[in-house]
């Protein structure tokens, strides 16, 4: 099974994202947004970028 994103509104009206894995793990989160709209740009974004995306580690 593919992953797939879930789009949401939380409790505090915020639209929200997160994308899970095929076993239904969730891999990565996205921050709120004041719209459906903005969110759905937010996933659009992590589409377009991810794939191309540089690893960095940081030091805390």
């Amino acid at each position: 099974m593919a992953g797939k994103f879930e789009l949401y509104e939380d409790k505090g009206g915020d639209w929200r994202f997160r994308l899970k894995a095929g076993n239904g793990e969730i891999i990565a989160t996205g921050q709120g947004y004041a719209s459906k709209s903005g969110a759905l740009n937010g996933i659009d974004s992590v589409r377009r970028n991810a794939a191309d995306a540089e690893v960095v580690e940081v030091e805390n």
